[in-house]
């Protein structure tokens, strides 16, 4: 018999239990809202039908136990120390101390500016533009809880990066975290995979930038229309990088890159990529969402915090509500803020 979604439903009724006690916050029903999600994802990312029964009695329980896993740290054995392992730890702690705290993102934005997202859901039309990218009224309302992001959003956060660097190039200031970062839209990773670097004339994305001079490319990747990931070119770290909030998406994403970039090289330099000390990567600390339309709003902080240098990531499932807020403030005044 196939190994349909109501055999799915009963191995989620089973280990919904499990995931409470693992840290699961929500409710039944959102547990299964989560793996229904999970299982669309995973057909976007794979092209693989749930009714392949093999193919899914061998990835839902693996995702079902790392997902288990992503909703809280395991508490650590007991640890008691040697009086010599006391003394190095003392002697460790003040210079290591800013590196182990983490800083702490904020509940809600300042008054005024929560009052400022309250007054942008009441207006009409253009909201905001940036570059050769706008939002409308029908699109900011996408940044409500529960809601899917669509292109529009996702390529306006990724046109204020792209400002961000401008900016700091432009006006000579000090760069701080600020990468030379470049950002290809949504729209640059349905023409690779749909129609391939030469059909899609893709060297005309990059005619006036030299893309091996970036310190980073940023890709939001779209699966199927079902889910979103992001996807980075490290040029200073020399890894191809996939960051998904489900965990599904990294061996595809790293093979279009890889062929992407040698394309480019042949293009722009007339010679093959060298990819000698160059890795796959995509952490296993990657933050999880816990539900089924926050994919979007994962891979927009996935970006920013690249572009700053950043591949530790701050912010939670727990952070999304201020996040969407903090979203919505940035593109009202098309400018990103400084809170991560």
């Amino acid at each position: 018999m196939a190994f349909q979604r109501n055999e799915i439903r009963k191995m989620v009724d089973e280990h919904f239990d499990a995931a409470k006690k693992h840290g699961f916050l929500g409710t039944k029903k959102d547990y299964e809202e989560l793996t229904d999600y999970a299982v669309t994802a995973h057909e976007a990312v794979t092209g693989k039908k749930t009714n392949d029964e093999q193919d899914t009695a061998i990835w839902f329980p693996k995702w079902l136990d790392k997902a288990h896993k992503s909703f809280s740290t395991p508490r650590p054995k007991p640890f008691v120390p040697t009086l010599d392992q006391l003394h190095r730890t003392l002697r460790a702690k003040d210079a290591a101390i800013e590196d182990r705290l983490r800083p702490q993102l904020p509940d809600s934005l300042p008054p005024e500016d929560e009052q400022l997202v309250d007054v942008i859901f009441r207006k009409r039309g253009v909201i905001a533009k940036v570059a050769r990218e706008s939002v409308s009224d029908l699109d900011i309302i996408r940044l409500r809880p529960r809601q899917w992001l669509n292109d529009e959003i996702i390529n306006f956060y990724g046109a204020l990066i792209m400002q961000r660097a401008e900016e700091q190039k432009e006006n000579a200031v000090p760069r701080g975290k600020v990468l030379r970062a470049f950002y290809l839209s949504s729209f640059f990773w349905a023409k690779l995979t749909s129609s391939g670097y030469e059909k899609g004339r893709l060297a005309k994305w990059t005619k006036k930038v030299d893309l091996f001079a970036q310190d980073v490319v940023l890709i939001p990747v779209n699966h199927g229309n079902a889910h979103w990931t992001a996807a980075s070119i490290n040029f200073r770290k020399k890894r191809f990088e996939s960051y998904d909030s489900m965990n599904m998406a990294k061996d595809s994403v790293w093979k279009q890159l890889r062929e992407y970039v040698n394309a480019e090289h042949m293009n722009k330099k007339g010679k093959p990529f060298n990819f000698d000390g160059w890795v796959d990567w995509a952490p296993h600390d990657t933050p999880q969402q816990d539900n089924g339309f926050d994919c979007g709003v994962f891979t927009c902080q996935f970006l920013e915090s690249l572009s700053r240098g950043e591949d530790e990531f701050i912010f939670t499932q727990e952070n999304m509500p201020y996040l969407r807020r903090k979203m919505i403030w940035e593109i009202a005044t098309a400018r990103l803020r400084n809170d991560m």
